[in-house]
């Protein structure tokens, strides 16, 4: 599950930009001879923050996070799928003896096979919004987390621009230019996966 994208921002428009400066030519053409060669920038770099949810080499905070909700959530995945398997079953049954048991009693079935998805569905729906709920709370902290260490490790390496690859599209990029292993490592050293930023508060729910 991709639960984080880091966002950089205008770095799309940042790189037409870089691009059209070195395309950008001189009002006054010198002789062939004495026009030097454009420098490529050494300042630019991509990262691809895809790679955080890797379950093997991504950050050690974010499974631990994912780790948490599925084994939250897991009891009522249970609930869910039991009550789905018997109303698969009461729904078989109903059809096997519809055509040789009384009327009244297939209308009785039909009503509590009825009733039981109505009841799924519900619970399913509640089921989605608690967890969407509790993934925000536990996930967005932990994403402006790693945001700021990203801008932090960008400053400290002399980064001017960095480019999300899973967020701008990008043709071509030498594999230099990739820093995200050793910003995965350099985070997982720093900020240990049993030392999570605090959640922010739940709303408390209505009755």
């Amino acid at each position: 599950m991709k639960v984080l994208r880091i966002t950089v921002a205008a770095a799309a428009i940042a790189a037409f930009a870089i691009l059209a400066q070195t395309q950008t030519r001189p009002t006054t053409t010198p002789a062939p001879q004495t026009r030097p060669a454009a420098a490529a920038p050494g300042n630019i770099a991509v990262i691809d923050s895809s790679a955080f949810t890797d379950e093997k080499d991504g950050i050690a905070r974010v499974m631990s996070a994912m780790k948490q909700l599925d084994t939250k959530f897991q009891p009522l995945r249970n609930e869910i799928r039991g009550m789905r398997d018997r109303l698969a079953t009461m729904r078989a049954d109903l059809q096997k003896k519809q055509g040789i048991q009384d009327a009244k009693v297939t209308a009785q079935q039909s009503e509590a096979a009825d009733l039981l998805d109505t009841q799924i569905k519900r619970k399913a729906e509640d089921a989605q919004m608690s967890l969407q709920k509790e993934t925000a709370a536990l996930l967005d902290p932990l994403q402006k987390d790693i945001g700021d260490a990203v801008t932090a490790y960008a400053q400290a390496k002399g980064i001017s621009l960095l480019i999300d690859l899973n967020r701008v599209p990008v043709l071509y990029a030498a594999n230099n230019l990739d820093i995200t292993k050793d910003f995965i490592a350099e985070y997982n050293r720093t900020h240990p996966a049993t030392a999570a930023p605090a959640t922010r508060p739940q709303t408390p729910a209505r009755p």
